[in-house]
């Protein structure tokens, strides 16, 4: 309790609040700002998990500010980390193909971005509390690019975007409305390169999404 605490006085500072009377209750809630490069500064010298303590750099997320569709992962692998771009490594290859000759739009038109900004340790799942901390400042970026179609690339990112549990093999390729837009979850590229078999399924799943466009 302490620890969630002292997480929310960070985040009051980061967004200038100086003080607020323990007896007074404030008139209004922080909000996070409505412009991608002043939010990738805050998110940049966040330090509210764990994870900053081992990332080596912020994986914010990138692409077009406009896009029509935002693809959404579960977080940095090794090379992200490295570079702090999103899906760069063997699966970012892989996703670049799918978006270019399934959808046939440059990977440059769409956005992509994760659950949270930093590599979990061993590219393992992030915890309930990494999730939960990281969340708004995608959901702040979901708001400003503002796009028709998310795709929520595997279970976890699937599961934070919904709060849903449904297995990802059998809610894949599903139109979920996500408040005025529409959530098409699918297999994660690196559950592709792990079973090369489940391509055909997601290259259905794409095409909906090309049709959605």
């Amino acid at each position: 309790m302490q620890k969630a605490i002292i997480k929310q006085l960070y985040l009051l500072k980061w967004l200038g609040y100086e003080y607020m009377n323990p007896i007074t209750k404030p008139t209004q809630r922080p909000s996070l700002p409505d412009d991608l490069e002043a939010l990738r500064k805050i998110v940049s010298e966040c330090h509210l998990c764990d994870l900053a303590k081992t990332r080596k750099n912020v994986v914010f997320g990138e692409g077009n500010p406009n896009a029509r569709v935002m693809f959404i992962g579960e977080g940095p692998g090794a090379t992200e980390d490295e570079t702090g771009r999103p899906f760069v490594g063997r699966a970012g290859q892989l996703l670049t193909k799918m978006i270019e000759n399934v959808l046939e739009i440059p990977r440059s038109e769409v956005y992509i971005a994760n659950i949270v900004k930093c590599r979990p340790p061993g590219n393992r799942v992030p915890t309930p509390e990494e999730a939960q901390t990281c969340i708004p400042y995608l959901f702040k970026q979901i708001q400003i690019v503002d796009p028709k179609i998310l795709v929520a690339l595997g279970a976890t990112s699937y599961r934070w975007l919904t709060g849903d549990n449904t297995p990802i093999s059998k809610i894949r390729g599903e139109m979920v409305k996500f408040e005025d837009r529409i959530l098409i979850p699918t297999f994660h590229p690196s559950y592709l390169l792990r079973n090369p078999s489940k391509k055909k399924e997601v290259y259905h799943d794409l095409l909906k999404i090309k049709e959605l466009l």
